[in-house]
């Protein structure tokens, strides 16, 4: 696909481990070309063993990588020439890091009033001291582990980092619209985004909640603590499956489908507010009407119904589904493209790219972007030589 909607845009991601550089992969899927400019050491996660490993993977395919000693005169100026030429500029270091390095906003948009100047931290600008934070300080401190886990034990995390996928999703709205707004004014933005905002933002409802009834938001395990059936899970032959039917057309309809209209006006469940007092015995109910199915089974039948439901998926049941196969969730990456990562979750007409590079080696691409910037071939030699520039040829 060569008419990508970022294409000609350039961008500098100083981003590390998740937030960052998955702001930039969006905007790599997007047609726009990455440099993602590195220490010399490297972005954190190359050394965070497996983990890590999978972040860079996942976060940084089609990157170009440029590793450079940003506190020698000569790597800051090589990373002000990059950034004269680009269009946005991705950071989430630890606070004060670019300001120490004199790539603050107001330093970039100086030389470059047309940048698009992207600040991702944990917990927002204008902190007395300013924290460092990954995304399970977010989950922690937004209310999220609070929420999360079964009735009777204790906080949990959300089983993957929600907060650092959401803010790259939501930074990435940001520089969308901050672009347009480029294409109308001719100025760049400035745009600041925290990991403690998306996490409070994602719980919209609870919140609103919480303020319209003055009730605490708990722990409740699956299932909606104000709805029922809502994400509630069944037991059936072969595992499990989730139904959503809280509303009274949908239980009304679920009931009828199950050849339970008695559960209609059972005084335990005619309505919502007694089906979450008395989800137990609901689901127990429902689960009895299901036994006979298998989780597929029971899925097409209620769906053809009308009726939400969804087999409780294993990662590896995930990758071997229709579904999967359908949307071509997991193309390949990699040498020979042998490797698989999930898909970028939008298409064009139905076209996205079907295969993709994987992410760089660690200054793989240097010497490509400082020749493209104007330094001559024996210049970068010197560079490198002299630990300014990292190549690992």
């Amino acid at each position: 696909m060569t008419d990508q909607p970022l294409e000609g845009v350039t961008v500098a991601d100083f981003g590390q481990f998740i937030a960052g550089p998955l702001v930039g992969q969006l905007l790599s899927d997007l047609g726009a070309r990455v440099v993602k400019v590195e220490p010399i050491q490297g972005d954190a996660a190359r050394a965070a063993s497996d983990l890590g490993s999978a972040m860079i993977q996942t976060n940084n395919r089609d990157k170009q990588s440029l590793a450079l000693d940003l506190r020698r005169p000569e790597g800051f100026e090589i990373a002000r020439r990059l950034l004269v030429a680009s269009d946005v500029l991705i950071e989430n270091m630890r606070p004060g890091a670019m300001d120490r390095l004199n790539l603050s906003a107001e330093s970039v948009n100086a030389i470059n009033p047309r940048l698009v100047y992207l600040s991702i931290t944990a917990f927002g600008k204008g902190e007395q001291q300013p924290r460092p934070g990954l995304d399970i300080a977010a989950q922690a401190e937004s209310g999220m582990m609070s929420v999360t886990g079964e009735a009777n034990g204790g906080p949990l995390r959300v089983g993957f980092t929600v907060v650092d996928n959401a803010t790259g999703y939501a930074a990435t709205a940001a520089v969308l619209a901050a672009l347009l707004k480029r294409e109308r004014t001719g100025r760049g933005s400035v745009i600041d985004i925290s990991l403690l905002e998306v996490a409070v933002h994602l719980q919209g409802t609870a919140w609103t909640t919480l303020f319209d009834t003055g009730v605490e938001p708990e722990r409740s395990g699956n299932g909606y603590p104000n709805a029922a059936p809502a994400a509630d899970v069944l037991t059936v032959r072969d595992g499990a499956i989730v139904v959503s039917a809280y509303t009274p057309a949908h239980w009304t309809r679920l009931c009828s489908a199950l050849n339970r209209p008695d559960l209609v006006t059972h005084p335990s469940y005619a309505t919502n507010d007694a089906r979450v007092t008395n989800r137990a015995g609901l689901i127990s109910e429902l689960t009895a009407a299901l036994a006979s199915y298998d989780a597929a089974g029971a899925v097409e039948f209620l769906n053809s119904h009308g009726i939400v439901a969804g087999v409780v998926r294993s990662y590896r049941q995930v990758v071997q589904s229709e579904d999967a196969q359908r949307l071509d969730l997991f193309p390949r990456t990699g040498p020979d493209f042998g490797y698989h990562y999930p898909a970028t979750p939008f298409s064009f007409r139905g076209t996205r790219r079907k295969q993709s590079h994987s992410a760089p080696a660690l200054g793989a691409d240097s010497r490509a972007v400082m020749l493209d910037l104007g330094y001559s071939p024996a210049f970068i030699d010197h560079l490198v030589a002299s630990g300014v520039v990292g190549d690992p040829t």
